[in-house]
Order: C-alpha cells, then structure tokens, then sequence
C-alpha cells in the first residue's frame, strides 16, 4: 500500500473517531450507538496502520489492491450499522403508534368524564348567597 494512501485512511479514520468522541461529549449521540461507530472506527483504524493485517484480509478474500479491502470493510460496517438504524426505527415506530392509541384512549376517557361532571353540575339547582349572586 502506497505510504499517502496509508496516511489519508490513518486521518481520516482518526478524525472520525475524535468526531464521535466529540458527538458523545456534547451530547449530540447517545453512547449506545457511539460504542458501534467507534467499535467500527477502531477496526479500520487499526487495519489503516497494521499494513500486514490488511494485506492478509484482502489475499484472503481475494482482492488485489489491499485499500480496497479497507474499502470494504468499511462498506460492511456502514450495512451493519443500517440494519442496526432500520430495527431501531422499526421498534420506535410500533412504540409510537401504540402510544398514540393509549393518547386516544385517554381522551376519550377524559371527555367522557368531563361531560358527566357537565351533567351532574347542570342538575345541581342554583343557589342564591347572600350579596345576591347566583352559584352553581
């Protein structure tokens, strides 16, 4: 692997990795899912300085030009983490709806104690107090 292709993968997997350090410090991302992108970060981190690894994977897998398997990875990485996003908003999806129809619920319930409170105050009779106004 040529020595500028090394160093471009070595900063930029770097500066994501900061970039996700820096997300979770102002609160911008919830740990649990900087723990998947730093676990990825580290993993093409790790494979952009430990040349010897990255040659091997890609022998291994059959591909010629050892940044293409960086390449790769790096593809798998971005899948998994897709499926991991499409079950989360799978699961909240379901959440909200069943949300929304407990919300339904409930102010139906409301409305229809409001109105028999309505009712039962409209049967009370009308009191006169002494400075000659009238109550309910």
């Amino acid at each position: 692997m040529d020595p500028r292709i090394q160093i471009v993968a070595v900063a930029v997997t770097g500066g994501l990795f900061f970039l996700v350090f820096e997300l979770v410090r102002r609160r911008r991302l919830m740990e649990r899912y900087a723990l998947l992108w730093l676990f990825a970060t580290a993993v093409l981190l790790g494979l952009a300085i430990w040349r010897g690894l990255l040659e091997k994977i890609s022998g291994a897998v059959g591909i010629a030009y050892a940044p293409s398997a960086l390449f790769a990875v790096a593809f798998g990485f971005v899948l998994a983490l897709l499926l991991h996003f499409s079950l989360v908003i799978s699961r909240l999806a379901d959440q909200n709806k069943v949300l929304a129809q407990k919300l339904g619920m409930l102010q139906e319930r409301v409305a229809t104690l409001e109105a028999g409170a309505d009712a039962e105050r409209d049967r009370e009779p009308a009191r006169v107090t002494r400075d000659l106004t009238i109550t309910r």
